[in-house]
């Protein structure tokens, strides 16, 4: 959720945050408990929480037993939390066929933990009683997905099955076919609901939300806000760059698109408009930038922790190779709102709106938590669970000094509640993304899917990127970004390896094109957040983050087509070769979309800039040379006819 204080918010803006909160954002759709009800309903999560770091620090348990209780419990207090639709809640309510529900479906779960022995002792064999408590646990689990993700994934998850007893399965018998899927996706720790995803779900995930959680009461958002005012505030368009910045560091933090475009935005649009941006570019500045927080080092998105178990590597390994590929992104958004600012000639905040930074620096030990955690993850001595676990003790230690936001027990035993209530959408999504990369791979549909995409491309590599970025975009216009990584990588990832990419470019292929799902429309969540908040033009607002975004449309195909930015088989030369090829690149893309690079370009400047830095994406000494030679040639036009038009008007 976003980190950022309501109080440095208008009383207007905050009126608006909790409405666009509740209309884009499905974890903001809960149930209202007050009183005693609301004490025991955070006393639950709390608990839960202390269970998860309880379990992934001390038990020893059987795979299946570990993730039924996770599940299990994730199942119970997710009807307590979630509604079965939107709209005002009844204050302390909750229907009886909810209670049906939580109680059904928690003890589907907790039937696993019960009977592990037994069940494993019987392979693929089970009795019908076994396949009905199956069933109910899965139509529960859809049916908490449904209402806090939302039923996009519900229907690829339902497609997918129908597909695996209708087509797939060849026994003649539809009470067996029925048999053999709920028996996968639910009883199988290799496949379906307890697979992967769920896995790291409960070792990794779940601790790192629970950080984020304490970190979020320590007020550090709210430094990140002030120290990018203080260094970025003052320079034209400054309020974008403040933006732009913040979203950077508060994505070190928080990977949640909306979240963060609704915390920050709070806070950025109503200045940026104040400025002189216009409603849909500011909203589109700060949707561009806050979504790029998943692909951040060193938390990221929770689809980062998944694609290290995916590939067999440390997560530290993951998080040093996106370091280049996301700096190089939120650059991107850097130049794009740089060249709208001096476009439109704005300025920047006045010297009595921008903080001072002496007083700052005085609370820069707000960062030592992400420190500790940085060299803790980076050093990879200890694992990433125990390195956030001492990283939760930092912060406990750092909030005890910080005045605005002292550190109490109650503000703990809040963190415990929030974290685990932030639990429940990411370990459901989970839960089904398991459910559909088990169809995927059970079914053999992974390996048909490969074998008509390697056709259809032939041996084009950039064709099978071209197709995988359309299937993600796709796909992700009503699937999280977990759920859609899962699926990416159990299907669109093994083409593009057979194809030759390397594997860990692959997945961050998928990984990225998942996240651009978030700002693309006509589904694009983050954007419309932002509109709601700039009061602008939900679609123009999508189709501007889009533009702005346009890094996160370029930088994937570099590292896929020379992985050379991921550190694969590489030299220190070659990285800086093609680091700065890219930024060159983005920066030709980015003023031909803008119209303006150091005047207004025309039509004809637009297309050659274009041109040169699309083939400056390419790899090869060729195409470099001669996107740099096109984006030169515009860059050295534009500096003399701006030469010229000074001269004549002095």
């Amino acid at each position: 959720m976003a980190l950022f204080k309501k109080k440095s918010v208008t009383a207007e803006v905050l009126t608006d945050v909790d409405a666009v909160m509740k209309k884009y954002d499905r974890e903001s759709n809960v149930r209202v408990w007050e009183g005693k009800p609301k004490i025991f309903i955070s006393s639950l999560l709390a608990s839960f929480s202390l269970f998860c770091i309880y379990v992934t620090f001390f038990a020893t348990w059987l795979d299946l037993i570990r993730l039924a209780s996770f599940v299990g419990c994730i199942v119970f207090i997710g009807f307590l939390i979630y509604p079965a639709k939107k709209g005002t809640q009844r204050v302390n309510y909750i229907p009886w066929y909810d209670y049906i529900l939580m109680f059904a479906g928690a003890s589907s779960f907790f039937y696993l933990v019960i009977d592990a022995e037994k069940i494993i002792q019987q392979g693929n064999k089970f009795e019908l009683y076994q396949i009905i408590i199956a069933a109910i646990g899965v139509l529960c689990l859809l049916e908490l997905c449904r209402r806090c993700v939302g039923i996009p994934i519900i229907i690829v998850a339902v497609v997918f099955m129908i597909y695996a007893v209708t087509v797939a399965y060849t026994n003649p018998d539809i009470l067996r076919k029925f048999m053999r899927l709920f028996g996968d996706v639910f009883y199988k720790t290799t496949s379906g609901i307890l697979s992967t995803p769920i896995n790291t779900c409960s070792k990794y995930i779940a601790i790192f939300i629970i950080f984020g959680a304490f970190l979020e009461r320590t007020g550090i958002a709210d430094f990140f806000i002030k120290i990018s005012n203080s260094v970025v505030g003052g320079f034209s368009g400054g309020p974008a760059k403040v933006a732009v910045v913040a979203s950077a560091m508060e994505g070190m933090v928080s990977g949640s698109s909306v979240a963060n475009t609704v915390g920050s935005g709070s806070v950025t649009i109503p200045l940026m408009k104040r400025t002189g941006y216009k409603p849909e570019f500011a909203a589109a500045a700060e949707a561009s930038a806050s979504t790029g927080g998943q692909i951040m080092p060193p938390i990221m998105g929770a689809a980062a922790f998944l694609m290290a178990e995916n590939i067999g590597v440390s997560y530290s390994n993951i998080v040093v190779r996106a370091i280049l590929p996301a700096a190089l992104y939120f650059l991107g958004v850097f130049i794009a709102v740089h060249l709208e600012a001096k476009k439109e000639g704005l300025r920047g905040l006045s010297k009595e709106e921008l903080p001072k930074f002496l007083p700052l620096f005085k609370q820069a030990y707000l960062l030592l938590p992400l420190i500790i955690l940085i060299a803790l993850v980076s050093s990879g001595s200890r694992s990433i669970a125990f390195a956030a676990a001492i990283a939760i003790l930092a912060t406990i230690v750092v909030g005890i000094f910080n005045k605005e936001n002292r550190i109490t027990p109650k503000r703990i035993f809040e963190a415990l509640a929030a974290g685990g209530q932030g639990m429940i959408t990411v370990a459901v999504a989970c839960g089904v993304a398991g459910i559909i990369a088990g169809v995927i791979t059970s079914t053999g549909l992974a390996q048909q899917l490969m074998n008509g995409i390697v056709g259809l491309a032939g041996d084009k590599v950039i064709i099978a990127l071209f197709l995988t970025m359309l299937a993600c975009i796709i796909l992700g216009m009503g699937v999280p970004t977990t759920a859609n990584y899962c699926i990416m990588a159990a299907t669109c990832a093994p083409i593009l390896i057979e194809m030759g990419v390397p594997a860990i470019a692959a997945h961050f292929f998928v990984f990225y094109f998942g996240i651009v799902a978030d700002l693309t429309p006509p589904v694009a969540l983050a954007a419309y957040a932002g509109a709601a908040i700039a009061q602008a033009n939900p679609m123009k607002t999508a189709f501007t983050s889009t533009k702005l975004a346009i890094g996160a449309f370029i930088v994937p195909y570099v590292f896929a087509l020379n992985p050379a930015m991921l550190f694969v088989d590489t030299v220190w030369y070659d990285v800086v070769l093609i680091c700065i090829s890219a930024v060159i690149g983005i920066f030709g893309v980015s003023a031909s979309l803008e119209g303006y690079m150091l005047s207004k370009m025309k039509w004809y400047e637009r297309i050659i800039s274009a041109i040169g830095g699309l083939l400056l994406i390419y790899p090869g000494i060729v195409t470099d040379l001669i996107g740099l030679g096109l984006v030169g040639l515009i860059f050295l036009i534009q500096f003399i006819s701006k030469s010229t038009r000074r001269k004549a008007i002095q």
